[in-house]
């Protein structure tokens, strides 16, 4: 089901299995020449996938046998909060996996498409309630609702950028 019944009266912590990490922003060739010789000093053979960064909500997703069951914040990185069903009603986020995979954790962003951030702003403004500030703000906000109806009715969307771990039959990301 995409949209749960009953509001919730508190996010559950959740504690991930594997840690959480903050991206850190470049904003000028100055910082990306840094990052790459910190990371030529380190590793031997670095090899870099480049991807745009979507500024959202962080989220972990859980898969057992090909089935989605559990969904968190990152929080502090180590615990964050039990969101699977507002989750659920993300239309972007598979119920289902095409493969019945034993386990899988995959990371992503959550976030509000800029269409549907202007709709909900202006139903707010309808409505004399106070604006979100940005769409990042919006998201964040949307994914904390205790009713996942109104989590529905918001139009988030999710990108998923990283296999945080797996019971997989392929060793890397580029074989996924």
């Amino acid at each position: 089901q995409r949209v749960g019944g009953k509001p919730l009266d508190k996010f559950e912590k959740v504690t991930h299995t594997v840690q959480m990490n903050s991206l850190s922003d470049v904003f000028s060739f100055d910082e990306l020449t840094d990052f790459y010789t910190r990371v030529a000093q380190s590793v031997s053979g670095a090899v870099y996938s480049v991807e745009p960064k979507i500024d959202g909500l962080s989220v972990a997703l859980i898969y057992e046998n090909g089935v989605f069951v559990k969904g968190a914040t990152r929080g502090d990185g180590i615990v964050g909060e039990d969101v699977t069903e507002n989750l659920r009603t993300v239309k972007s986020i598979p119920l289902r996996l095409t493969e019945s995979l034993p386990y899988l954790s995959v990371r992503g962003e959550v976030y509000m498409p800029r269409e549907s951030f202007e709709r909900v702003n202006q139903i707010r403004e309808e409505r004399g309630e106070k604006l979100f500030a940005n769409p990042r703000n919006a998201a964040a906000g949307t994914l904390k609702q205790q009713q996942s109806s109104v989590v529905a009715k918001r139009g988030l969307d999710c990108t998923l950028y990283q296999i945080a771990s797996r019971e997989l039959p392929f060793a890397t990301h580029w074989e996924a």
